[in-house]
C-alpha cells in the first residue's frame, strides 16, 4: 500500500497533543462511528461538519479535553489539524531562460514563445495538438487552484476567473446561503470571520497561486501575455496555502469540499507536507469529492529530490484512486534536479523547469518546482476532459497515464515512466 493507515482508535492519554509536530491547538478533527452521535463535552465551542461522519471540533485549546472523551466509544479515530511544517520555500519568480520555440500556430499571445513546455520534444505538445487535433471549443471545466490565493485582476486571468452567480460582490451578504459570505471567485480559508467561517478575500499576496492559474488557463488569443494549456476553463481561487507554505488539513479538506461541491472538476494542489501522523481526513475527503462530485485531485511530488515511496510525502503518497501525483522535468528532457519520484506513488511527469506564467500586477516571470509541474498536468487534464466530459476522474486518470510519452530514465521512478502529453491524451480519447 502507498500509505499505511494507523487508526487512532483507543488513544490512552494526551500524548495525541504532544510537542512532536505543529498543529492548531484550537481544532480536532474526529469521525464517529457508525450510528454514534457526537459526545458532549464543556469545552468544545463549535461543532463543524465536513462531510459523511468526519467532523471539526472548535476548541479553547484541545489540551482542555479529557482522556475518558477521546477514548469515548463513539469515534473511529481522532486526529490533530497538523501544519505542512515544510523546510522547503514555496517557488519564487526567477531569470527567465529564453528557450523560445517556434510553430506557434495560430495563437496571438505574443509572450507565447517563452513556453517552452508547449513544444512537441521536451514539452507536453501542446501547440500540436491544437494545430492538428482541437477542432473548436469544448465544454467549460472549472479548474480550483487550491493555493496562495489568485490575483482576479490579472489581464491574463480576469476573462478566465469562476464567478460564482449567487453572490453580489461586496455587499457583505451570504447571498447564497452557502455559508460564505461575498464568495465571488472562491474562499480564503485563511481569513476567518467571528463564526469561524471562511472569507470570500481570496487576492493573492504571494505570486504563486497566480502563477500556478496562469499555467492551467491563462487567456489564450487575447493578444497580451501568455496562453494557458486549457483554452475553455474558470479558475475558482482558493486561498488556503499562507505564503510560508505552512497549511493546515482542515483548510485543505474544507478547500476541496468548497471547489467540488461549487464545480470544481479538478483540483490543483501544489503543495505537500512530509509527515502525516497517521491522520486520513485529507485522503479521505479527495475519495468523497471523486465518488460524489467526480473531481479529480492533481497533487505535486514535492521538491526534496527523494523517493516518496520510501520518505512518503503527503497528499502525494496517499493510496487514492482520485488523486495523480505529478514530478518535474526540464527543458532538457530529464527530470528536474529537485523533483521527488516513486515507482508506486509518483505518476507521472510534466514540466515544472523554468516555466514562464502570470504573476501579480499584469507581470510575468518564470519558476521552478513541481509546484508548476502539477498545474501542467492539470491543464492537460481540463482540455482532455473540455473534448471528453463523459469522463469520470478516474477514467480521465488512466486516461492520462496511459497515453504519456515514455522517457527510459523514469521507467524506475514513475508508475507510468513517461510525461503527460496533450497531444496523445486527445488521440487515445478520439480512438476510444
Amino acid at each position: 500500500m502507498k500509505f499505511l493507515v494507523a487508526l487512532l482508535v483507543a488513544v490512552t492519554s494526551l500524548s495525541l497533543f504532544a510537542n512532536e509536530v505543529r498543529y492548531n491547538p484550537k481544532r480536532l478533527i474526529v469521525k464517529l462511528k457508525e450510528g454514534q452521535a457526537m459526545p458532549a463535552h464543556h469545552s468544545i465551542k463549535r461543532v463543524q461538519h465536513l462531510f459523511e461522519r468526519l467532523y471539526v471540533l472548535h476548541l479553547e485549546d484541545v489540551k482542555s479535553l479529557k482522556s475518558d472523551f477521546l477514548n469515548s466509544d463513539a469515534f473511529e479515530y481522532v486526529e490533530k489539524d497538523y501544519y505542512s511544517n515544510r523546510k522547503d520555500k514555496l517557488p519564487t519568480a526567477e531569470k527567465t531562460i529564453e528557450l523560445d520555440h517556434k510553430g506557434n500556430g495560430d495563437f496571438n499571445d505574443p509572450k507565447l514563445g517563452k513556453l517552452w513546455h508547449f513544444n512537441n520534444k521536451t514539452g507536453m505538445s501542446v501547440t500540436r495538438a491544437y494545430n492538428e487535433v482541437i477542432n473548436g471549443k469544448g465544454a467549460e471545466v472549472i479548474v480550483a487552484v487550491v493555493d496562495t490565493g489568485v490575483d482576479f485582476n490579472h489581464e491574463d486571468l480576469k476573462e478566465v476567473m469562476w464567478i460564482n452567480e449567487g453572490e453580489i460582490a461586496g455587499n457583505n451578504i451570504d447571498d447564497d446561503g452557502n455559508g460564505y459570505v461575498d464568495d465571488v471567485h472562491g474562499i480564503n480559508t485563511l481569513s476567518r470571520d467571528t463564526d469561524g467561517n471562511a472569507t470570500g478575500n481570496m487576492k493573492d499576496t504571494h505570486s504563486h497561486g497566480t502563477h500556478v492559474s496562469g499555467i492551467i488557463g491563462a487567456k489564450q488569443n487575447n493578444g497580451v501575455g501568455i496562453a494557458g494549456v486549457a483554452s475553455n476553463v474558470k479558475i475558482m481561487g482558493i486561498r488556503t496555502v499562507p505564503n510560508s507554505g505552512d497549511e493546515l488539513d482542515v483548510d485543505v479538506v474544507e478547500s476541496f469540499l468548497y471547489a467540488a461541491k461549487n464545480g470544481a472538476k479538478i483540483i490543483n494542489c501544489s503543495f505537500g507536507k512530509s509527515h502525516n501522523e497517521g491522520g486520513q481526513a485529507v485522503s479521505e475527503a479527495i475519495k468523497y469529492i471523486g465518488e460524489k462530485y467526480g473531481t479529480l485531485v492533481i497533487a505535486a511530488s514535492g521538491n526534496s529530490s527523494q523517493d516518496i515511496d520510501r520518505r512518503l510525502t503527503y497528499p502525494a503518497s496517499f493510496e487514492n484512486d482520485h488523486l495523480m501525483v505529478v514530478a518535474s522535468t526540464s527543458n532538457r528532457g530529464g527530470m528536474s534536479y529537485f523533483s521527488n519520484y516513486g515507482k508506486k506513488n509518483v505518476d507521472l511527469a510534466a514540466p515544472g523547469s523554468s516555466v514562464y506564467s502570470t504573476t501579480p500586477n499584469n507581470r510575468y516571470s518564470s519558476m521552478s518546482g513541481t509546484s508548476m509541474a502539477s498545474p501542467a498536468a492539470a491543464g492537460v487534464a481540463a482540455e482532455v476532459l473540455s473534448h471528453n466530459p463523459e469522463l469520470g476522474p478516474v477514467e480521465l486518470k488512466r486516461l492520462l497515464m496511459e497515453s504519456t510519452t515514455k522517457v527510459g530514465r523514469f521507467s524506475s521512478k514513475l508508475v507510468t515512466g513517461g510525461r503527460i502529453d496533450l497531444y496523445s491524451a486527445l488521440q487515445k480519447a478520439l480512438i476510444k
